[in-house]
């Protein structure tokens, strides 16, 4: 073979190599930096709706905080009201995570409507009742008798509110020791029902009643400075219970669990003891 033609095949092969070599890998062009592999996306946050008694707002606040802590990107939000308009806006509808009543009336209910699958709810703090008197007490309510003087003017949580049928069941226990019609008294001295427990407060705090029967808990250091609290004996109080629990629905379901469990946990428990709560367990 001439040599001339030798030399052209063999450059054609190596030609034909090259090109087999670099198929699919375009050399990168002079100047231009490569760019870098793709990375994942970071992880999109989630929330925890937890539909909570109004009572609970402080330690709840706290509690949440301390949750967050641990799970990083997750949000908290809280709606507080009283217990019985939160179990209605439920159950019409209303999305959330986890429910904390302040009774175990309004938990059953949340039972019944199918909200709560039974025998998740556990009980996670109690509460007792105190009377509530402005600092400058304009009602001279100094004992619990004071409550029946004429023209007093009581603010009371609605019977349906659960801090208000506990008020109810502590007035009824209160005729055995200052007579049988001192609840009657009592109650037509009322001037205002209000929703929840910290509208409660707050009337008695402007001074638009003389006397207001709110939880132990309630009293706290930003109102305690504008607020004289009379403890009710053993005798006539009553011990609310608060049962707490992932709903059925939740679409968080991991996340309330853990929730429920932060709450039940020595950590939860010390926050809410902190803020004037007792113990489930005696």
């Amino acid at each position: 073979m001439h040599p001339f033609k030798r030399l052209s095949i063999v450059l054609i092969i190596g030609l034909l190599a090259a090109a087999c070599t670099n198929a699919g890998s375009p050399a990168p062009t002079a100047g231009v930096p490569t760019a870098a592999p793709a990375t994942s996306a970071p992880a999109a946050e989630q929330t925890v709706t937890v539909f909570a008694a109004a009572s609970l707002t402080d330690a709840f606040n706290e509690v949440g905080d301390k949750f967050k802590q641990q799970h990083p990107g997750v949000t908290l939000e809280f709606n507080y009201a009283g217990s019985q308009q939160l179990r209605t806006q439920l159950e019409q509808g209303a999305t959330a995570d986890v429910f904390a009543s302040a009774n175990t009336k309004e938990m059953n209910n949340a039972i019944q409507s199918d909200l709560v699958i039974s025998g998740t709810q556990q009980t996670f703090v109690r509460n007792r009742l105190a009377v509530i008197v402005p600092q400058d007490n304009p009602g001279g309510v100094n004992e619990l008798k004071d409550l029946a003087k004429p023209g007093l003017k009581i603010v009371l949580a609605a019977p349906s509110v659960p801090v208000g049928g506990y008020a109810l069941t502590a007035l009824d226990k209160m005729n055995a020791g200052f007579g049988a019609t001192f609840s009657q008294t009592v109650l037509s001295n009322v001037v205002s029902y209000e929703d929840n427990v910290k509208q409660v407060v707050a009337k008695i705090q402007l001074g638009e009643g003389d006397a207001g029967i709110v939880y132990t808990s309630d009293v706290t250091p930003q109102v305690a400075d504008e607020l004289i609290r009379l403890d009710i004996p053993d005798q006539y109080n009553v011990l609310a219970t608060y049962p707490i629990a992932a709903l059925k629905a939740a679409p968080q379901a991991e996340l309330a669990a853990q929730f429920v469990d932060y709450v039940l946990s020595a950590d939860g428990q010390a926050i809410l003891q902190k803020w004037g709560f007792m113990p489930a367990k005696p």
